[in-house]
């Protein structure tokens, strides 16, 4: 029988089942260790979450998928993803930190304008961030600056100064996360390797004529990572986007075969998985400079 899910939507909700006082009902910052023991289950929530675990607490299971969720990580969730861990029965005390804010909290402010360049809330559990001691003690210095504002009394700027500290926290991760690729380069060369083999291999089988161009949401599921991780770990590496990866290796196959004047410049559009080759030529002339046709005269003088 299939476990069923709790639905956790707003703030207090959260509180109460943690037994906790809500002192504000769009944001709350949690100390877990203050918080009561709670039975093991998986839940989704109505609002943004962002975990800090200090201790290692097994398995747990974020959408399908199942990570060892070690001391010092942080885990981002944007409102409706599943996270948790199954219930064996027993009661739990949590530890480490959580920070909750509604969507309508942050709409209207810079955050809210911003919310969409995090794009770690959409990452797999298992490209969750790993804080050095340093880094953990500026993001807990973020959540005590949020709590203030919280036992503070309500003033006109409360809104504001809460919604600019989750947004210096937030911006932290940022900076967290690029670290965290630079140190891992070895195995981001290693994803690096193994798109480009990718690519290879799916216009070397002709996909392309029957299924189409690979998309990076494609390309991602195949290397086992989330879009969102991917697109940023390329980026990051590379200095271009996953697409543009892909319309260069593109390009780079039409070159080849535009040189063959056996090929018609509809037919590689064609083979090469677009449905009109007015679309092809307007890509290849943005990218190269000049249309199929005026690279084939030139590369035949």
């Amino acid at each position: 029988m299939e476990e069923k899910i709790q639905n956790i939507e707003s703030i207090a909700e959260y509180n109460n089942l943690l037994g906790l006082e809500t002192l504000h009902p769009l944001v709350s910052v949690i100390n877990l260790a203050e918080a009561q023991k709670i039975k093991h289950q998986r839940h989704t929530f109505g609002f943004y979450i962002i975990f800090l675990k200090e201790a290692k607490c097994g398995d747990i299971i974020y959408g399908r998928q199942y990570y060892d969720y070690q001391e010092g990580t942080v885990v981002c969730l944007a409102p409706g993803q599943v996270i948790g861990i199954e219930d064996n029965g027993e009661t739990f005390q949590p530890r480490g930190w959580a920070l909750c804010f509604h969507p309508d909290l942050i709409r209207g402010t810079s955050l809210g304008n911003h919310i969409k360049e995090y794009s770690y809330f959409t990452y797999e559990v298992n490209e969750a961030l790993h804080l050095s001691q340093k880094e953990r003690e500026i993001f807990v210095d973020c959540l005590h600056k949020i709590r203030h504002e919280l036992e503070h009394s309500i003033d006109r700027l409360s809104r504001r100064l809460i919604s600019t500290n989750i947004e210096l926290l937030l911006d932290y991760c940022l900076r967290f996360y690029e670290r965290q690729f630079i140190t891992r380069e070895t195995v981001n060369k290693d994803i690096l390797v193994r798109f480009e083999a990718l690519l290879n291999q799916y216009f070397d089988d002709d996909r392309a004529k029957t299924e189409g161009l690979p998309s990076v949401r494609w390309c991602a599921s195949e290397l086992c990572l989330s879009p969102n991780y991917f697109g940023d770990l390329i980026k990051k590496e590379t200095g271009k986007t996953a697409h543009e990866h892909i319309q260069l290796k593109l390009i780079g196959i039409a070159k080849e075969r535009i040189h063959n004047l056996s090929y018609s410049i509809s037919q590689i559009s064609y083979d090469l998985g677009f449905q009109y080759p007015q679309h092809f030529t307007r890509l290849f002339k943005k990218i190269v400079g000049v249309t199929p046709n005026e690279y084939r005269t030139k590369s035949a003088v």
